[in-house]
């Protein structure tokens, strides 16, 4: 096991592992960047990006999904899991941006969770990265890798967020949700993270958990 460093520390030792970390989901605009990342739920970014190469093209703004057949949408949507509930979402989320934001995405916190199927991660997504304004997104790998690194013991996400908050500086705060999640998808895996093969490991209090073996943590390491 090796001795926690100051996470700014870690951070910066990740940033250089990977310097161009940034959002994996196509858009070209707040909405739509909205809409994959309801679809992203309990699903690759690869394949909601297959998916809203077709969504977009039929329903390339909030008044087209307002009106969406819901059987024509949920077959669009069908590969992604969950459909039927993430098509009530996308319904919903369009009609409240037309009655609410006159079709416009807002970009305040409090707006955007009270959008259907829109929580806290969500939001923080599409104000970070649609945005440019400071927001931690607590996905499954943030919160793993941050309660393996020792920053914090809570597994609830609105406090693992607000916990990482008082880490680090709000202007890092999106960079931060962007490197931990890729280092979570390539090396920090759930089962068998890549220990041998990372950036951080003699600072981070849960090596060992995997491979130390250079060669064959190697292998484990995911470049994509």
């Amino acid at each position: 096991m090796g001795k926690a460093a100051p996470p700014q520390l870690v951070l910066e030792l990740l940033r250089k592992t990977y310097p161009n970390a940034d959002c994996e989901l196509n858009f070209q605009n707040p909405f739509e960047l909205l809409v994959a990342t309801v679809l992203s739920a309990q699903c690759t970014d690869l394949r909601v990006n297959m998916v809203t190469k077709v969504l977009f093209e039929k329903y390339p703004d909030p008044y087209k999904l307002a009106s969406a057949n819901r059987t024509e949408l949920e077959e669009t949507i069908k590969s992604t899991g969950f459909y039927r509930a993430k098509a009530n979402s996308l319904l919903g989320l369009a009609a409240a941006l037309i009655k609410d934001h006159d079709a416009v995405v807002p970009s305040e916190l409090e707006d955007l969770i009270k959008l259907p199927g829109v929580g806290r991660k969500t939001a923080n997504v599409v104000r970070g990265e649609a945005f440019d304004l400071p927001g931690i997104t607590v996905d499954t790998h943030f919160g793993r890798l941050v309660r393996r690194f020792g920053w914090t013991k809570e597994t609830d996400p609105v406090k693992v967020e607000f916990a990482i908050a008082k880490l680090f500086p709000e202007s890092s705060w999106t960079d931060l949700s962007q490197i931990l999640i890729w280092h979570g998808r390539r090396r920090c895996h759930a089962r068998k993270p890549a220990c041998g093969a990372c950036p951080i490991a003699k600072h981070c209090p849960a090596f060992g958990t995997g491979p130390t073996e250079p060669e064959l943590a190697a292998k484990l390491v995911k470049e994509f």
